[in-house]
């Protein structure tokens, strides 16, 4: 549901921005604050100097991509320098450079710089968790083999089943009045909890000793709910697990605390097995996690143990190979050689009439032609490989006379081959819009040349009769 003018809400739900606006702020203050760096360095650059490179989940879709890609040119980053890199990718790269003694768990001699190598990249962000399967081939170039599966179990997940628990205790009013009244207060016990989430292991130790706002807790608890933090505590279905120290701070069984992180981990597990069934990936025997999250001890003990036959490797900085391979990408964008197609893309298009063929709802009358609507022309399958920069050509014939411009409306599909676009698997991606330089006193051939294969879908058209090049603007929806 990605849109220009969606709306976020701030920690206190007082306040909306356009989500635009905030995403466009954020990465035009990382921009200036590179370039000012750099400055005080004494280097001189400009933007227009530097490639920049936006990493994203590979299972975001178009519209999200194409959403970050106007927030970072209205940030100020030219739109020819713009490059959006997708996060298990530039991970996977960052290792191609790593030695043996850097990727924690690879036998003595491995290494993924040899041709023919198969392997897992599970990337687990803050986010998202992102899977999918890589293989090495000629010219150190890497294939995708599976395409990108995941979901919501990235670490934020873990904080969210915290506060869940939290609101059981407390109650949802007083988690709400610590955001509007205190939110210093809450941002702080967010930061607590992930440093504990960060430092707790698979050890021996007993108790996880979490600092909590308990002053402004306490009033609040006493003001709204005429119970003070201790006794709620007590009487709470978690009162064995979770107890108040004397000094003002909160003691949770290591047993219990663990508990947070099962649904995530369990969620991993998951769809790392989906993959392992297809037959086609036997050759795959190594695993290697990536991300902020992959540094959590629980993971990784919890992957070993799901999968004892598989070799599970962890590089050294793990949380940011993401971020240093997506250097890597910039300097040699051409990384990855072909990837597999996450939907099936189409245009919605029209064909002579034929009873036997087609459902009789989508039946209309065109100029006194009959025709059936909302045909869903197929550009690429699900599931294919695709080279990158693959074309796909379709021509379209302008509907009226003397047209200045014309929508061509790209759809989705979850399935391989969805018949008609209004299908329950379908959805409206964009509607490119189509400028002529000139007015046709005819109808007019345009020839769309779609561009597959990279991190984002592209399009190019040309005049059939002038063969010049016509613009094409995607427009989200």
């Amino acid at each position: 549901n990605i849109t220009s003018g969606m709306l976020l809400e701030d920690v206190t739900e007082k306040k909306q921005l356009p989500a635009f606006d905030v995403f466009k702020l954020s990465i035009q203050y990382l921009v200036n604050h590179l370039l000012d760096v750099l400055k005080n360095q004494g280097n001189v650059v400009r933007h227009n100097e530097v490639r920049w490179v936006l990493t994203v989940p590979a299972i975001w879709t178009d519209r999200a991509k194409k959403f970050m890609r106007a927030c970072a040119e209205a940030a100020g980053i030219p739109k020819d320098n713009l490059f959006l890199a997708l996060e298990p990718e530039t991970a996977s790269i960052f290792c191609q450079y790593l030695s043996t003694e850097k990727l924690k768990g690879s036998e003595p001699g491995f290494t993924m710089t040899s041709e023919g190598t198969e392997y897992m990249v599970v990337d687990l962000g803050g986010g998202t968790a992102d899977i999918t399967v890589h293989k090495k081939v000629a010219n150190g170039q890497l294939k995708e083999k599976h395409r990108a599966i995941g979901n919501d179990c990235g670490g934020t997940s873990i904080d969210k089943r915290f506060f869940e628990v939290f609101e059981e205790i407390f109650g949802n009013t007083i988690i709400n009045l610590l955001k509007k009244e205190c939110p210093l207060a809450y941002l702080d016990l967010v930061r607590e909890f992930e440093s504990q989430k960060r430092a707790v292991e698979t050890s021996n130790k007993t108790k996880v000793t979490m600092a909590i706002p308990f002053v402004a807790l306490d009033e609040m608890c006493q003001k709204s709910l005429q119970k003070n933090l201790k006794s709620l505590l007590e009487n709470s279905p978690y009162s064995k697990e979770i107890m108040l120290t004397k000094g003002g701070k909160i003691r949770i069984s290591v047993d219990f605390f663990k508990m947070f992180f099962m649904p995530s981990i369990e969620g991993v597990i998951s769809l790392m097995r989906e993959i392992f069934r297809n037959k086609s990936l036997k050759n795959v025997a190594h695993v290697l996690i990536v991300g902020g999250f992959s540094e959590c001890k629980l993971m990784q003990d919890a992957v070993r143990n799901a999968f004892p036959d598989q070799r599970i490797i962890n590089p050294n900085e793990a949380g940011l190979s993401v971020l240093k391979g997506a250097v890597l990408f910039g300097h040699k964008p051409d990384y990855i050689q072909s990837r597999v197609m996450r939907c099936s893309y189409g245009v919605k298009t029209n064909l002579p009439w034929n009873e036997k063929k087609y459902d009789r709802k989508h039946y209309v009358l065109m100029d006194g032609e009959e025709r059936c609507d909302d045909i869903f022309s197929l550009i690429v399958e699900k599931n294919e490989s695709v080279e990158a920069g693959m074309i796909v050509k379709k021509s379209f014939f302008t509907p009226f006379k003397n047209q200045v411009s014309m929508d061509i409306m790209v759809y989705v599909s979850e399935e391989a081959t969805p018949g008609y676009v209004d299908d329950d698997t379908c959805y409206l991606l964009c509607k490119p819009t189509i400028t002529f330089i000139d007015t046709c006193k005819d109808r007019r051939w345009v020839d769309v040349e779609f561009v597959l294969g990279n991190t984002e879908i592209d399009l190019k058209a040309h005049d059939r009769n002038s063969g010049k090049a016509i613009s094409a603007k995607f427009n989200l929806i």
